[in-house]
């Protein structure tokens, strides 16, 4: 019984022992606090903006002296009194509405012949104006017996077209429709080739009804 008393005496001194040497331990432990620090989180480097060099000073507007129809064709005016180049415009008589047509006499009436002419031209041109009072003559035009133009107004300025040619005779009539507003049908006619060459010029005054003619003959 002396012994067990012993045996736990020891161990219940063992026990305090030990439980006092952790406390000790415990005490002697140094202890660290947190500290919180108000830290930004880095933004990254930083520099001044750099201003890029210009050539020209701000200060002063700029004005510039190239010319921005650099490049561009200029076209040239149009100069009316010259004409197409093949057909001849009269521009030192006064204009046609402003002068009046010749009066009717005894010499005036009947059919007109306007000659006739020869070339190795493969076509002619045909071109016919109101040589007088622009007053609204009109003419019915053949070539060869056959109409090629019904009812052709004459007016100040050359008309015309472009009439192929057969070997031989090329007969070509004008006839008055009427008389315009003052009478008598007036018309000047002009015949030219291939290459632009006048081969005839002629005028008619003609009654309501007659016929101009002239003939090309091809060779």
């Amino acid at each position: 019984m002396k012994t067990v008393f012993i045996y736990l005496f020891l161990v219940c001194f063992g026990i305090t022992s030990v439980m006092a040497q952790f406390d000790n331990s415990s005490s002697n432990t140094p202890r660290f606090e947190a500290n919180e620090n108000n830290y930004e989180e880095p933004t990254g480097f930083e520099l001044p903006a750099i201003k890029t060099p210009r050539v020209t000073n701000d200060r002063r507007p700029y004005t510039s002296t190239v010319d921005p129809n650099l490049g561009e064709n200029k076209e040239a005016p149009v100069d009316f009194t010259k004409g197409d180049g093949l057909l001849d415009y009269k521009t030192d008589t006064a204009p046609k509405y402003f002068t009046k047509d010749k009066s009717i006499t005894d010499e005036i009436g009947g059919d007109q012949y306007l000659g006739d002419f020869k070339t190795k031209a493969g076509h002619v041109t045909i071109a016919y104006r109101d040589h007088e009072f622009v007053d609204g003559d009109r003419v019915r035009i053949f070539v060869n017996d056959d109409v090629v133009r019904g009812n052709v107004s004459l007016g100040g300025n050359f008309r015309g077209f472009k009439l192929p040619l057969q070997s031989g005779f090329n007969r070509i009539d004008f006839q008055a429709l009427n008389q315009g507003d003052s009478g008598p049908n007036t018309a000047q006619l002009r015949v030219y080739d291939d290459d632009g060459s006048v081969l005839a010029s002629h005028e008619w005054n003609l009654l309501t009804g007659n016929t101009a003619t002239i003939i090309v003959v091809k060779d």
